[in-house]
């Protein structure tokens, strides 16, 4: 079985992955690490047709193709540069725009744009197998992006995206995170954000927000701390966790693609979390995500311009 994470420098890289074959081969064994299996009977053998590059069940005599259910299903562009742009997608912690990586790889900035949005999606998708554990700090946060009206209203009376914040952790040490986009800052929908993304019977941290009583009804502990008491200075330091990744994830997007649409914030926020839940092993950024982008279906252009 291929291991599933190997370390990877830029000169690593260029060794291993310089053609076309070097790259359906790395694929091959991520899709199938035990040999081929037919994505229709199970069957165990089958046959390349070359002309085509697709690959035939001897059993059922299914067609398959190396990309298809991945990322990079239905691709035109090569693997090997396929494989770039995500090799500069994980190892650039500030993110990469489409007009750079189109420059960098020699492609398109429509088809960069899209690549990104596809690589994002499987960002996404391998983030969303995780639930959150431990102490998790629970907060709103407003983005605007920068591009859009958002109005000059600050905190939850604005009209800007709003978004659900959950860190897990210790005290004094941050886990893992996640940011959902929600329509309003209310209880149903805090109470089905958390029962996707947190494990049961944790450790809920929120400000004095009467919507986040409702973490008791999902079987929570509720922590709830008072941020601005009385006469007394404002107490941020209960919810640090969560005041550091809104402030970085603001720099984030602000900082690399200067604002996103409405519609997409989600896509760029769930690209932050996966980026800052492995900052751990910066190594193997680019075979996590390689092996994210093989095991996630795509994105369509009219999906993403709907």
């Amino acid at each position: 079985m291929v291991k599933p994470y190997q370390d990877m420098d830029l000169v690593t890289f260029q060794q291993h992955f310089a053609t076309e074959d070097s790259c359906r081969e790395r694929l091959f064994k991520l899709r199938w690490p035990e040999g081929f299996r037919c994505p229709r009977c199970g069957g165990d053998r089958a046959y390349l047709l070359e002309k085509r590059m697709l690959y035939q069940c001897t059993t059922c005599k299914f067609q398959t193709s190396l990309t298809a259910g991945t990322v990079m299903h239905k691709t035109r562009t090569p693997l090997v540069k396929w494989l770039w742009a995500i090799y500069l997608v994980s190892t650039d912690k500030r993110g990469l725009s489409a007009l750079a990586l189109s420059r960098k790889v020699g492609i398109g900035i429509k088809c960069a744009w899209m690549m990104l949005h596809k690589i994002r999606k499987a960002m996404s998708a391998r983030d969303s197998e995780y639930q959150l554990a431990g102490l998790i700090q629970v907060d709103d946060a407003f983005f605007n992006g920068g591009i859009g009206k958002g109005g000059d209203k600050r905190g939850r009376g604005t009209n800007k995206p709003t978004v659900l914040v959950m860190v897990s952790g210790k005290e004094t040490t941050m886990g893992f995170a996640k940011m959902k986009m929600i329509d309003s800052v209310d209880g149903e929908n805090i109470k089905s954000v958390l029962a996707e993304h947190v494990d049961s019977h944790q450790t809920i941290r929120s400000d004095g927000f009467p919507a986040y009583n409702i973490v008791t009804e999902i079987n929570h502990i509720h922590d709830k701390q008072i941020i601005y008491p009385k006469n007394e200075p404002p107490r941020y330091d209960l919810l640090k966790w969560i005041n550091i990744i809104v402030s970085n994830a603001k720099a984030f997007i602000l900082g690399t693609y200067h604002g996103v649409k409405a519609k997409h914030l989600q896509r760029y926020l769930d690209e932050y979390c996966y980026r800052f839940n492995r900052r751990f092993w910066p190594g193997q950024a680019f075979d996590r995500l390689l092996l994210a982008c093989s095991r996630s279906k795509t994105v369509t252009y009219a999906e993403l311009r709907a």
